[in-house]
């Protein structure tokens, strides 16, 4: 859905500010947390698992008369798989066409790296950390510098990264933040406001999300199966909003599948006696009440879809490219 597409009313107001800000980083840098932080609501899922959002979804920040479009990219990685290509090809697509792009960096792994202490997880980090800094060096793109999570790491230890990765030569501003608690948010929503264009308004001043409500329904869901089977299952799940049924009493019916990839995935999904999907659906339905603030009536059903993440409509459908 394109920007222009969404004119605030009032949009031709000459003190009125907007910019389209990419937000980058590593999987489970913290980016679905810093964009939810700054737009104040829920508008991307978070969980610890890495590569959970897979699409480019957009949130809509406003201070003042300055709008903010933050766009919660997939994370920048190593891909194998076609889903994984995608995925990367997206958050560079979406960084290039920003006003601004934030790095985000989870600073303590990226200190464990530099001081020869790093786990898997850390490596790989750190090693996707440097991918970016080649990516914006090879584009001749600037970015700001976001070390998130500084509240779990040593000032001495914080230091090292920030001059590491200062050093590297990409980066205009430098930020220390915790996307979790908020630390150092504002400062640096405010560096972005200050940045932002004179321009209209990209999208009305109440609205969230660049997306439909069947869409993040889905993305809720999937986000609830991530919590509840991330040892039993890999992320190759999907979830499709199958019917949204408005109601005359006030109430929504909502009908969504779960795709799986593996018959004993289904089994494991579905859970003793149905208990796991219950379980699922429990969680989501009390979220997606008190997002939409009216009573939901939620059914879920699994079916097994091999290789789903091969067909073409489904990249489509995510807003990613195929080739």
């Amino acid at each position: 859905m394109s920007e222009v597409e969404h004119p605030a009313p009032d949009a031709t107001d000459p003190e009125h500010k907007a910019a389209i800000v990419a937000i980058i980083g590593a999987p489970n840098a913290g980016k679905s947390t810093l964009v939810n932080r700054i737009v104040g609501s829920k508008i991307a899922i978070v969980t610890h698992k890495v590569q959970t959002t897979r699409m480019p979804v957009r949130g809509v920040a406003m201070r003042g008369k300055t709008q903010l479009v933050l766009i919660d990219t997939p994370g920048v990685f190593a891909p194998r798989r076609r889903l994984d290509r995608a995925m990367v090809k997206a958050a560079w697509v979406s960084a290039g066409d920003a006003d601004s792009i934030v790095h985000l960096v989870d600073a303590p792994a990226q200190a464990r790296a530099l001081a020869g202490k790093p786990d898997g997880a850390d490596v790989r980090a750190a090693d996707d950390v440097a991918r970016i800094v080649t990516g914006l060096r090879d584009a001749g793109r600037t970015a700001i510098l976001a070390l998130n999570k500084v509240d779990a790491m040593p000032r001495d230890a914080l230091l090292g990264v920030t001059q590491a990765l200062h050093g590297e030569g990409v980066y205009a501003d430098v930020f220390m933040i915790s996307a979790l608690n908020g630390d150092g948010v504002e400062d640096l929503t405010a560096s972005l406001c200050a940045a932002a264009p004179t321009g209209h308004w990209l999208y009305p001043e109440d609205q969230a999300a660049d997306a439909p409500m069947r869409v993040i329904a889905a993305e809720i869901t999937r986000e609830k199966v991530m919590l509840r089977l991330h040892d039993e299952i890999p992320y190759e799940t999907m979830v499709e909003t199958e019917q949204w049924q408005e109601k005359a009493d006030g109430s929504v019916r909502i009908e969504q599948t779960i795709f799986v990839q593996r018959e004993g995935h289904r089994k494991i999904a579905i859970g003793d006696k149905g208990q796991t999907i219950k379980t699922i659906g429990q969680l989501a339905r009390a979220e997606l009440s008190e997002m939409l603030e009216r009573p939901v009536h939620l059914f879920l059903h699994v079916k097994l879809k091999e290789n789903w993440s091969e067909e073409r409509a489904r990249y489509t459908a995510m807003g990613l490219e195929w080739e």
